[in-house]
Protein backbone atom coordinates (compact mmCIF):
# COMPACT_ATOMS: atom_id res chain seq x y z
CA UNK A 1 0.00 0.00 0.00
CA UNK A 2 2.96 2.42 0.87
CA UNK A 3 4.42 1.83 -2.55
CA UNK A 4 1.30 3.09 -4.06
CA UNK A 5 1.13 6.50 -2.02
CA UNK A 6 4.33 6.77 -2.91
CA UNK A 7 4.16 6.48 -6.62
CA UNK A 8 1.06 9.07 -6.60
CA UNK A 9 2.83 11.41 -4.68
CA UNK A 10 5.68 11.33 -6.51
CA UNK A 11 3.82 11.70 -9.71
CA UNK A 12 3.00 15.35 -8.42
CA UNK A 13 6.19 17.03 -7.49
CA UNK A 14 4.66 20.40 -6.08
CA UNK A 15 1.42 21.25 -5.13
CA UNK A 16 1.59 24.04 -7.41
CA UNK A 17 1.82 21.61 -10.52
CA UNK A 18 -1.49 19.76 -8.74
CA UNK A 19 -3.77 22.53 -8.44
CA UNK A 20 -2.05 23.62 -12.27
CA UNK A 21 -3.71 19.81 -13.76
CA UNK A 22 -6.86 20.18 -11.50
CA UNK A 23 -7.74 23.56 -12.89
CA UNK A 24 -7.43 22.37 -16.41
CA UNK A 25 -8.69 18.86 -15.94
CA UNK A 26 -12.13 21.03 -14.73
CA UNK A 27 -11.88 23.46 -17.08
CA UNK A 28 -11.89 20.97 -19.92
CA UNK A 29 -15.14 19.68 -18.09
CA UNK A 30 -16.71 22.44 -17.78
CA UNK A 31 -16.25 23.63 -21.18
CA UNK A 32 -17.46 19.83 -22.23
CA UNK A 33 -20.66 20.29 -20.26
CA UNK A 34 -21.71 23.58 -21.83
CA UNK A 35 -21.53 22.15 -25.44
CA UNK A 36 -22.71 18.80 -24.44
CA UNK A 37 -25.67 19.88 -22.61
CA UNK A 38 -26.81 21.69 -24.97
CA UNK A 39 -26.55 18.58 -27.58
CA UNK A 40 -28.11 16.73 -24.97
CA UNK A 41 -31.41 19.37 -24.29
CA UNK A 42 -31.86 19.17 -28.27
CA UNK A 43 -31.66 15.06 -28.34
CA UNK A 44 -28.44 14.70 -29.93
CA UNK A 45 -26.66 11.13 -29.28
CA UNK A 46 -23.55 12.65 -28.12
CA UNK A 47 -24.74 14.65 -25.43
CA UNK A 48 -23.55 15.74 -21.79
CA UNK A 49 -21.27 12.75 -21.40
CA UNK A 50 -19.77 12.29 -24.70
CA UNK A 51 -18.57 16.15 -24.87
CA UNK A 52 -17.26 15.67 -21.06
CA UNK A 53 -14.95 12.80 -21.63
CA UNK A 54 -13.44 14.37 -24.76
CA UNK A 55 -13.09 17.16 -23.02
CA UNK A 56 -11.10 15.67 -20.62
CA UNK A 57 -9.68 13.15 -22.64
CA UNK A 58 -7.92 15.41 -25.19
CA UNK A 59 -6.80 17.52 -21.88
CA UNK A 60 -5.10 15.16 -20.64
CA UNK A 61 -3.29 13.63 -23.47
CA UNK A 62 -1.76 17.78 -23.54
CA UNK A 63 -1.55 18.45 -20.03
CA UNK A 64 0.32 14.26 -20.10
CA UNK A 65 2.58 15.52 -22.72
CA UNK A 66 3.50 18.68 -21.31
CA UNK A 67 3.57 17.62 -18.14
CA UNK A 68 5.89 15.70 -18.58
CA UNK A 69 7.97 18.15 -20.49
CA UNK A 70 8.52 17.02 -23.80
CA UNK A 71 9.03 19.42 -26.61
CA UNK A 72 7.14 21.35 -28.92
CA UNK A 73 7.47 18.64 -31.47
CA UNK A 74 6.38 15.86 -29.00
CA UNK A 75 2.97 18.30 -28.12
CA UNK A 76 2.56 19.40 -31.77
CA UNK A 77 2.30 15.05 -33.03
CA UNK A 78 0.10 14.74 -30.03
CA UNK A 79 -2.53 17.66 -31.20
CA UNK A 80 -2.14 16.52 -34.63
CA UNK A 81 -2.96 13.01 -33.64
CA UNK A 82 -5.72 14.21 -31.84
CA UNK A 83 -7.41 16.15 -34.33
CA UNK A 84 -7.17 12.60 -36.41
CA UNK A 85 -8.44 10.96 -33.62
CA UNK A 86 -11.29 13.32 -33.03
CA UNK A 87 -12.33 13.33 -36.47
CA UNK A 88 -12.61 9.82 -36.91
CA UNK A 89 -14.90 9.54 -33.55
CA UNK A 90 -16.95 12.25 -35.12
CA UNK A 91 -17.36 10.56 -38.45
CA UNK A 92 -18.70 8.21 -36.13
CA UNK A 93 -21.61 10.13 -35.62
CA UNK A 94 -22.50 11.02 -39.31
CA UNK A 95 -24.63 8.88 -41.17
CA UNK A 96 -26.51 8.98 -44.54
CA UNK A 97 -30.12 7.77 -44.91
CA UNK A 98 -29.82 6.54 -48.35
CA UNK A 99 -33.71 6.67 -48.98
CA UNK A 100 -34.59 10.33 -48.36
CA UNK A 101 -30.73 11.25 -49.38
CA UNK A 102 -30.35 13.02 -46.16
CA UNK A 103 -27.27 12.96 -44.18
CA UNK A 104 -27.53 13.56 -40.24
CA UNK A 105 -24.49 14.28 -37.62
CA UNK A 106 -22.21 16.88 -38.95
CA UNK A 107 -23.54 19.28 -36.20
CA UNK A 108 -22.60 16.81 -33.66
CA UNK A 109 -19.26 15.72 -35.20
CA UNK A 110 -18.58 19.47 -35.30
CA UNK A 111 -19.40 19.69 -31.50
CA UNK A 112 -17.44 17.16 -30.84
CA UNK A 113 -14.51 18.25 -32.99
CA UNK A 114 -14.96 21.92 -31.36
CA UNK A 115 -15.35 20.23 -27.83
CA UNK A 116 -11.91 18.79 -28.10
CA UNK A 117 -10.02 21.85 -29.98
CA UNK A 118 -11.45 24.14 -26.99
CA UNK A 119 -10.16 21.30 -24.56
CA UNK A 120 -6.45 21.47 -26.50
CA UNK A 121 -6.41 24.94 -25.45
CA UNK A 122 -6.90 24.56 -21.69
CA UNK A 123 -4.53 21.95 -21.61
CA UNK A 124 -1.99 24.07 -22.89
CA UNK A 125 -2.54 26.54 -20.28
CA UNK A 126 -4.71 28.55 -22.31
CA UNK A 127 -8.26 28.22 -19.88
CA UNK A 128 -9.18 31.91 -21.09
CA UNK A 129 -8.97 30.67 -24.80
CA UNK A 130 -10.90 27.61 -23.94
CA UNK A 131 -13.74 29.21 -22.19
CA UNK A 132 -14.18 31.84 -25.15
CA UNK A 133 -13.80 28.89 -27.66
CA UNK A 134 -16.76 27.08 -25.82
CA UNK A 135 -18.99 29.93 -24.99
CA UNK A 136 -18.92 30.86 -29.01
CA UNK A 137 -19.65 27.17 -29.93
CA UNK A 138 -22.66 27.43 -27.47
CA UNK A 139 -23.85 30.51 -28.88
CA UNK A 140 -23.88 28.99 -32.44
CA UNK A 141 -25.19 25.57 -31.44
CA UNK A 142 -28.00 27.38 -29.49
CA UNK A 143 -28.51 30.67 -30.81
CA UNK A 144 -27.66 30.36 -34.70
CA UNK A 145 -29.79 27.34 -34.74
CA UNK A 146 -32.64 29.48 -33.68
CA UNK A 147 -31.98 31.69 -36.91
CA UNK A 148 -31.36 28.54 -39.36
CA UNK A 149 -34.11 29.20 -42.37
CA UNK A 150 -36.15 26.20 -42.61
CA UNK A 151 -35.76 24.08 -45.70
CA UNK A 152 -38.93 23.73 -47.89
CA UNK A 153 -38.43 21.20 -50.63
CA UNK A 154 -36.13 18.63 -50.91
CA UNK A 155 -33.96 16.51 -48.12
CA UNK A 156 -33.37 18.01 -44.92
CA UNK A 157 -30.28 19.91 -44.09
CA UNK A 158 -27.12 17.62 -42.94
CA UNK A 159 -27.30 19.33 -39.08
CA UNK A 160 -28.01 16.78 -36.05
Amino acid sequence: MQEAVNELAGSFPSWTEFVRVVSRLTAALLVGALIGYQRERVGKAAGLRTHMLVALGTSLFVIGVVEFGMGEDAVSRVIQGLATGIGFLGAGSILKIEDNEEIRGLTTASGIWMTAAASVAIGLGLIGIGFLAGGLAWIVLSVFHRLQPKQIDGPPHGNG
